[in-house]
């Protein structure tokens, strides 16, 4: 009887976590739509304005609804740095010691990194999931097969109907883990591509707010 309870504990934990991994699937994936989502619409309205704009510092001057998104926030610390780099307290300091094409470009670097760090928040989650759920599933149909067939043991019947129920229930925590695993894979790929997407947007508008910013008279007196 313990024996029969540890195996019922089993399979109804493996079951468990299985559907834990679901709800932080489609967590995961209402939320990455809705971040995707927003960050598109910001980019979009974002780069239509800045590059409208007739110079840099009517860019800089964009409404504020105008300045979300990631390019936003690109383009927030590359004016900042501007700034910063013709205080006169700051001039001297190790952080503008060297070419400024240079410098701007490690500051926008860094702030990719920074929006390319959070629209892949999630994504191992997913990779995870994906990866692991069948095995969970495979896991609790061993444990299901191995019960039943302890079962059938103490029955001392193989007959069709003996054996079939418990060898179908076991099997179903297999089914239960692929049906986990499907869309976490499936989003993660989705999500990762548009990710990649993302990256080369935001490095072709590093490259043009560079050629802009240092290119500027205004900035360089």
């Amino acid at each position: 009887m313990p024996s029969i309870a540890a195996h019922d504990l089993v399979i109804n934990a493996t079951l468990y976590i299985l559907l834990a991994f679901s709800l932080i699937t489609w967590t995961l994936i209402f939320f990455k739509i809705w971040q995707n989502a927003k960050n598109s619409r910001g980019n979009k309205r974002y780069n239509d304005a800045f590059w409208e704009a007739p110079d840099l510092n009517a860019a800089r001057q964009l409404p504020a609804d105008l300045a979300v998104g990631p390019k936003a926030r690109i383009a927030a610390c590359g004016f900042r740095w501007l700034d910063e780099s013709q205080h006169p307290r700051t001039q001297n300091s190790l952080r503008f010691k060297g070419e400024p094409l240079d410098l701007l470009a490690q500051t926008l670097r860094k702030q990719t990194q920074e929006e390319q760090r959070q629209m892949e928040t999630g994504l191992t989650m997913l990779a995870s999931i994906g990866s692991t759920a069948p095995f969970v599933g495979l896991f609790g149909t061993v444990v299901g097969i191995m019960h039943a067939m302890h079962h059938i043991s103490e029955t001392g019947s193989a007959s069709l109907d003996v054996v079939a129920g418990p060898i179908g229930d076991a099997l179903i925590a297999t089914a239960i883990g692929i049906a986990v695993a499907v869309p976490a894979v499936l989003a993660y790929n989705f999500f990762q591509r548009r990710a990649k997407q993302q990256r080369a947007s935001l490095e072709n508008f590093v490259e043009g707010f560079l050629h802009i910013a240092l290119g500027n008279d205004t900035n360089k007196q």
